[in-house]
């Protein structure tokens, strides 16, 4: 699409608009999933354009100058008329459609998302269950939860949710003997035997289609299995399981949520804020 003249280009305006809103080259990269030197470059770009200094930069900051002030106040009017304009949109458009592994939306997030929906009434959720990699370039999906290091990003402006640790449940009066667990966490039996000392048993796990499965069968005595804790809230309190000695191991991974490459839509960034805020508690 061809601007307007005169019109600088919106990746430049983006970049500096959230500099002067958050303060940071840093804050303002993550938010639009680039490096920091591509903003810096876009402020450069920007100044240059314009034939006016933006932003006074020192050894370690970075301040607005008065001129790059009173331009950012008139871009966040601007740009917050097009994030309301867009909202409503997408909200014309349907549901913001997440792609989350099946049992950490069912047993964490759709709990949740009464408390979301009151926030943001405006907004619904649709969740879509999968383990597959996500494309955004051919699904129709508007954020995902991923699994990965915890200090490595599974993709460019990933954002880190919670650690994931595990421990094993049984029901109560059953042994407990068979070890269950989910196809998507094969060796989570293993590595928690390796961090607690414990001797490994000689019958490999019975492995479900998903933990929710696995989960089920040890409520019906059928074994004791593995999972994050908060996974099995609800059914401690109910008395449905019982934890096991030997107790919870970090496992040196996270969550992360990711989220479309370029700008991030206001139903997104509302998303993210609530879910890190969800997390933190």
């Amino acid at each position: 699409m061809t601007l307007p003249p005169g019109m600088p280009p919106l990746g430049a305006l983006s970049a500096f608009a959230l500099v002067a809103e958050t303060g940071s080259l840093t804050a303002a990269a993550r938010a639009l999933n680039v490096t920091q030197p591509a903003i810096s470059r876009r402020l450069r770009e920007l100044e240059a354009m314009l034939g006016v200094a933006l932003v006074q930069r020192g050894a370690n900051s970075l301040r607005l100058t008065e001129a790059g002030t009173r331009y950012a106040a008139s871009l966040s009017e601007a740009f917050g008329m097009i994030r309301r304009a867009t909202s409503a949109l997408a909200r014309a458009r349907g549901p913001f459609r997440v792609r989350a592994y099946t049992t950490w939306a069912r047993h964490w997030l759709i709990p949740r998302l009464p408390r979301f929906q009151a926030l943001h009434p405006e907004l619904t959720i649709e969740v879509v269950a999968s383990i597959a990699p996500v494309d955004f370039g051919r699904e129709a999906v508007d954020a995902a939860i991923r699994s990965g290091p915890g200090d490595t990003p599974p993709a460019p402006g990933a954002i880190r949710l919670q650690a994931i640790t595990v421990a094993p449940f049984a029901a109560r009066g059953a042994k407990g003997d068979s070890l269950l667990g989910g196809r998507a966490r094969p060796d989570d039996w293993a590595r928690w035997h390796a961090a607690t000392g414990r001797p490994a048993p000689s019958a490999p796990p019975l492995l479900f289609e998903s933990t929710t499965l696995a989960i089920q069968a040890a409520i019906e005595g059928l074994g004791s299995v593995i999972c994050p804790p908060e996974f099995v809230e609800a059914d401690l309190r109910a008395r449905r399981l019982r934890a096991l000695p030997g107790g919870a191991v970090a496992m040196s991974e996270h969550y992360w949520l990711l989220l479309p490459p370029g700008p991030v839509l206001p139903e997104a960034r509302a998303f993210a804020d609530w879910l890190l805020a969800e997390t933190r508690a």
